[in-house]
């Protein structure tokens, strides 16, 4: 006979985590601020919170939950996986969005955890996890794209100090960042192993900023100038020729966090692609897109899409469980570059000539905003490591091919 459960039974320790979760969204979470995500301008725009926005930035902040998995001592949630999901779940249920974000916690944080002296870590991982300071990347110079290697912005020993001389492009963000995290070269005998991994304040005297129109008709990139900038000693990540390993971790973490995030985050924006070809191209008596070939490529993207979706999902919650992300995260850069262009290019189609506009009366604001996100999407397969040097990471690295002669 069965018998009754007992009133005083223990909670579940998850139960009582989402039920914690759940009472903290209530209580913090502004109501104005659902289905009003700012995520992805904090990360490629300047940011004038509204009051309820910077409650919502303080709040996550202060709780650490901004960078779930980041220690507790250093300001982040200190969580495991499945509080994780479990925070992920309660979140998307109240419509609420993560407003701790850009390149301190996709790229430079999780770096500085694994590289950085405690002095560091206490410095600047705070900071980060309560989105008080933003960082942008100093990698590229005019002949080191591709050739990231070859970088020539020189920092020469000056005793106790930098003094650091050179140019950096596509500096994203550049023109609001605080600090930048970047490559510069301590020796010019050798090439990989001269390179070092140094943090420096924007507002320094001699760095100097110049914003690049883009063809989307923004300016997230920029030409960044160093002309005899002193940066102290103790801004110098791990040890003098270590730059090129810690710069090239740092990279494996940007690109889990544009397959996962950045471009990812824009496979789902706005409305299904079947409803927005039944807005453009109208429906048949059975309530289906009348033409069969563009269904048919509307379900073999969304089926990729999802299916791409899923992966991401896997592939995050293995790289928490052994030690971050791996080689693996080119393919995912790669594959989340052609998803995203693919719905840009569809979308355009679909749209017809009202997916053409660039200004006037003749389109709608969802009208203009997909023109810019189509243009905008060219450089989706170029930043980040380019497909084509992605190419080369995943045949080398995973698939073990090497070079021949």
């Amino acid at each position: 006979m069965a018998t009754a459960p007992e009133l005083d039974a223990p909670v579940a320790p998850l139960d009582a985590f989402r039920a914690e979760v759940r009472d903290w969204l209530a209580a913090n979470f502004p109501a104005s601020l659902k289905g009003h995500d700012i995520s992805l301008s904090v990360l490629e725009g300047p940011t004038d919170l509204s009051p309820d926005q910077a409650a919502w930035q303080a709040a996550m902040g202060e709780k650490g939950w901004g960078v779930p998995s980041w220690p507790k001592a250093y300001g982040g949630g200190g969580l495991d996986k499945a509080q994780i999901r479990v925070l992920n779940e309660e979140m998307a249920r109240a419509g609420a969005w993560n407003p701790i974000g850009g390149m301190g916690v996709m790229m430079f944080g999780p770096t500085l955890l694994e590289y950085g002296n405690e002095a560091q870590k206490q410095e600047h991982i705070p900071a980060i996890a309560k989105g008080l300071v933003r960082w942008c990347q100093g990698y590229s110079e005019p002949n080191a794209g591709s050739d990231l290697a070859n970088v020539q912005t020189f920092a020469e020993d000056a005793g106790d100090h930098y003094i650091v001389n050179g140019q950096k492009t596509w500096t994203s963000g550049g023109q609001w960042a605080d600090k930048c995290f970047a490559l510069v070269r301590t020796d010019k005998s050798q090439k990989h192993g001269g390179i070092s991994f140094l943090l420096l304040d924007m507002t320094a005297p001699g760095v100097e900023v110049r914003p690049i129109a883009m063809i989307s008709g923004q300016s997230p990139f920029c030409e960044t100038f160093f002309t005899n900038v002193k940066v102290p000693k103790e801004n110098l990540v791990g040890r003098e020729g270590q730059g090129w390993e810690i710069g090239t971790r740092l990279l494996q973490h940007e690109r889990s966090s544009l397959s996962g995030g950045g471009s990812a985050s824009r496979l789902f924006a706005g409305k299904p692609m079947g409803k927005l070809a039944k807005e453009y191209r109208g429906e048949d008596d059975k309530g289906r897109v009348p033409d069969s070939d563009l269904r048919m490529r509307i379900v073999r993207h969304e089926m990729d899409s999802r299916a791409f979706a899923l992966t991401l999902r896997r592939a995050a919650l293995e790289a928490k469980s052994n030690q971050g992300p791996s080689a693996a995260t080119s393919i995912m850069k790669n594959v989340g570059a052609r998803i995203t262009q693919d719905r840009a290019e569809l979308s355009i189609e679909i749209m017809g000539m009202a997916g053409l506009g660039w200004e006037g009366e003749g389109f709608s604001e969802d009208e203009l905003t997909q023109t810019r996100t189509w243009l905008w999407g060219k450089a989706v397969s170029i930043y980040g490591g380019s497909t084509e040097i992605q190419n080369n990471v995943i045949s080398k690295r995973i698939l073990g091919m090497l070079d021949h002669q």
